[in-house]
């Protein structure tokens, strides 16, 4: 493999596909890492690959493709924004509601658990009408935005 470390834009596909974890590691750490400051803010790095979680602290922006259409394109940051699981735990049993768009949503005796893309705070609110004992946010993984976009 030669790398001209002089080229703005670096492409690679599936790059640490069947390597060992260690290798991986190193080969994201030394490769990526020398590109990206040889001259920063100039280079861009394209990297296709199913390793999404090998990748997630470097990536700036992200695209899902499937049968080779774009579904999803965001930042990685505010994909992150977006996509929230939400977890609710009531005192009795789960009432009806009104969960918008939500998407994923598992009922397992007094606890909630879904995913939004966007709808947060609506679906925040809707939740908090009916008291519950518990309620969390958190953010998903890129690896999850993935599945949870093309799994629904």
């Amino acid at each position: 493999m030669i790398i001209c470390s002089e080229t703005e834009l670096l492409v690679l596909d599936e790059p640490t596909s069947g390597l060992d974890p260690i290798v991986r590691r190193e080969f994201i750490e030394t490769v990526i890492g020398a590109y990206q400051e040889g001259n920063p803010g100039n280079r861009t790095i394209l990297v296709s690959t199913h390793l999404i979680s090998e990748f997630e602290g470097l990536i700036d922006e992200f695209t899902i493709i499937d049968g080779g259409r774009n579904v999803l394109t965001l930042g990685a940051g505010e994909a992150r924004d977006r996509y929230q699981k939400i977890r609710a735990r009531f005192a009795q049993s789960i009432p009806d509601l009104d969960l918008g768009n939500a998407f994923r949503v598992r009922r397992s005796g007094r606890e909630l658990e879904l995913v939004v893309n966007g709808d947060r705070n609506k679906v925040l609110e809707r939740l908090r009408l009916h008291n519950p004992e518990s309620l969390t946010t958190e953010a998903l993984t890129l690896d999850e935005i993935f599945v949870a976009t093309l799994g629904s």
